[in-house]
């Protein structure tokens, strides 16, 4: 009875095979939970292994105190992220068996490496948790090199499928069958290097913003000590230089939109037809074919997207309508990443000019609500992001070779998957936050670190002293 409704629908909604609607919703809302841990395993060690360097170089407790600390809330996060990526992995043979049955040959490498990496990764994590006063400084420290590397390479590894999406390569079709496969050269695809550096330049942004607005609400609290300023300071510290590269990647990027998919820049840019020079149009909505409610600032447009006075920007006019991306969502989306990457570079600018003029921002309380804030502003940019990579695209999966109707399942019994993983992602959502502010009151009581028997920071003396307690009691 539901699957002859869900079927009925969307037969009337003319929304193509039964399974897109609900593969859309899912991928969409697992792969938009799952790609802020992955910021996580790109950034944090990083930052992890600065404070523990600075700890161990200049004999600071209080940067000893905090890689140890960030070490254990990076062990909840690569948890919690190892279930949500696996769920991805069988996600993408599950809802899309017209992509995966078909080009699985091509995009088979880099999911394979990507297992590989996080494999690398968890064991050197497991490592780097478990060698607190079991393993000499320098050896314990370098084992968050190995650590970081795996994170970034599997997360090239994913981003390089997405980008091979927007720009086909490493393979032939002939008499409708796929070959002459080059794995390697669909993995190392043209849209490639730009896109994963996009993409890892937002991790330390977002993880950079996060981090540093924990601290931040600390000392909104009245936590004025070395602890939160230090934890304050390294991750934003990160987050600014991400913050002042990003436009300049992302404008790079979009330049190349021009070239390889014309409907998602008109779509960006809210062009209806071919304007030279065209302007930056702000806000705004189409409807009904014409724009409305939008902000246009003359020449703009083509300075940005075309790095010229006068250079035109495609219309959606020269897009079939039948191959044309959302545009409201892909505009939308686009402009409130741009908006607000601008928004969050600007403030880091703010922020490190006051410093050398001697003005602490760390006691102005506006800031400090800034700094707050810039954590979520930061992961909402991110979002917006792939919203408007991914629907920009539209209607292709793979673009101008595979129709993302085709790509999808027929089953009419996705809803239920679809059920099934916001029930198991709302699990591990309460999980990690009760376990977090557990951690997080305990640390407030004193506790130096959180460790189970023969856990992170449990060394061998910890243990002793914990058995030596029990015997006295």
């Amino acid at each position: 009875m539901v699957s002859s409704t869900v079927v009925s629908l969307l037969a009337a909604s003319g929304e193509g095979p039964p399974g897109l609607l609900p593969a859309r919703q899912q991928m969409a809302f697992s792969l938009g939970w799952h790609i802020v841990l992955a910021c996580f395993g790109v950034a944090f060690p990083a930052m992890i292994y600065v404070v523990h360097r600075r700890g161990l170089v200049r004999e600071d407790s209080v940067a000893l105190g905090l890689a140890k600390r960030w070490a254990t809330v990076s062990a909840i996060l690569f948890a919690i992220g190892a279930v949500s990526g696996t769920v991805l992995s069988f996600e993408m043979g599950l809802l899309w068996p017209g992509l995966m049955g078909r080009y699985g040959d091509v995009l088979g490498l880099p999911f394979a490496l990507e297992g590989l990496s996080f494999f690398i990764e968890a064991i050197f994590l497991g490592i780097y948790l478990y060698g607190w006063g079991r393993m000499p400084p320098r050896r314990h420290l370098a084992m968050l090199i190995p650590m970081g590397v795996a994170g970034v390479v599997g997360t090239f590894c994913v981003v390089s499928v997405n980008a091979w999406m927007n720009n086909p390569t490493g393979f032939r079709i002939v008499d409708g069958e796929v070959t002459d496969v080059d794995p390697w050269r669909a993995m190392f695809n043209d849209g490639a290097v730009l896109q994963f550096a996009h993409m890892w330049v937002g991790a330390f942004m977002v993880v950079g913003f996060v981090v540093s607005g924990v601290y931040a609400a600390g000392v909104l609290r009245g936590r004025h000590d070395a602890h939160h300023r230090l934890g304050f300071t390294v991750p934003f510290v990160f987050a600014t230089v991400a913050a002042l590269m990003q436009p300049v990647i992302g404008h790079i990027l979009g330049m190349r939109v021009h070239d390889s998919q014309p409907a998602k820049l008109a779509a960006f840019e809210l062009a209806t037809t071919t304007e030279s020079p065209a302007p930056l149009r702000l806000g705004g909505v189409l409807v009904d074919g014409e724009v409305r409610w939008a902000l246009d600032i003359p020449r703009l447009g083509s300075i940005i997207a075309r790095n010229s006075l006068t250079a035109p920007v495609p219309g959606l006019d020269s897009v079939p309508v039948h191959d044309r991306p959302p545009v409201n969502i892909t505009h939308l989306a686009f402009q409130t990443m741009v908006g607000i990457g601008t928004l969050l570079a600007l403030g880091v600018v703010v922020f490190w000019l006051m410093r050398w003029r001697r003005h602490d921002l760390l006691g102005n309380r506006w800031f400090l609500r800034f700094a707050v804030v810039a954590g979520p502003l930061a992961v909402l940019a991110l979002e917006c992001g792939w919203i408007a990579t991914e629907v920009g695209r539209q209607p292709w999966t793979v673009w101008q070779v595979l129709r993302t109707e085709d790509a999808a399942s027929t089953s009419t019994g996705l809803w239920w998957s679809y059920a099934g993983v916001l029930l198991v992602y709302l699990g591990m959502t309460v999980g990690a936050v009760v376990v977090l502010r557990s951690m997080t009151r305990r640390w407030r009581a004193g506790a130096e670190s959180i460790a189970a028997p023969y856990g992170p920071g449990a060394s061998p003396v910890d243990q002793a002293q914990r058995e030596h307690d029990r015997g006295g009691r």
